[in-house]
This record gives structure tokens, sequence and C-alpha cells, in this order.
């Protein structure tokens, strides 16, 4: 079974930078991509960015240049490191992880950006 934890969420203001971790936890096959999707209120849940085990990654256009995911993969740990943080990031984060087969989430952390 596996479980992931998130941390690092919270209010921000506008111009700010805030950094989520998630670890995970159980049966972690080596081959897997992590990622952080987050879900606005009356939004559908989309994604931010991913990264692979082998470290290729991918961001959501909005995000491109201020946010940067990183991996830790003796500690089957995935970070999302968001500068110059906007009001229109506020949302729910969560964490993914993508195994063969089987698709895990996170509990969600609030990250919260005022103007």
């Amino acid at each position: 079974q596996v479980q992931l934890v998130e941390s690092g969420g919270g209010l921000v203001q506008a111009g700010g930078s805030l950094r989520l971790s998630c670890a995970a936890s159980g049966s972690i096959f080596s081959i897997n991509v992590m990622g952080w999707y987050r879900q606005a209120p009356g939004k559908q849940r989309e994604s931010v960015a991913t990264i692979t085990s082998g470290g290729l990654t991918n961001y959501a256009d909005s995000v491109k240049g201020r946010f940067t995911i990183s991996r830790d993969n003796a500690k089957n740990t995935v970070y999302l490191q968001m500068n110059s943080l906007k009001p229109e990031d506020t949302a729910v984060y969560y964490c993914q992880i993508a195994l063969p087969g089987i698709r895990v989430w996170g509990q969600g952390t609030q990250v919260t950006v005022s103007s």
C-alpha cells in the first residue's frame, strides 16, 4: 500500500514563494512518475508539474519559469518550489504518484496567494 504525505502549503503574498513537499511510503516501484496537481474552487483539477524517476519534467504553461519540480529518489520525495506566486495560483495542491497499474493521491495542501 502506497501513501503520500504532503506539507508546505500556506498563505503568502503575491510575489512570494512556497515550497511543497510530498513523501511517499509503502511499496514504491523504482520506475514511476510523481507530480503536483491543483484544484481551485469551482474548477477542475489540473496538472501543474510532473517528474519521472529519471528526472524528465513537464510543466503547465501557466507555471513555466516560476515553479520547479524536483525529487529525491532515495527519499521517495517530490518537491515543488513555487516562486513569483500569483493570486490565480490559489488552490488545493495534490501530490500524485503513478505506478504500474495504479495512481495514488495525497490528501492535498492549501496554497493561498493574497493580492
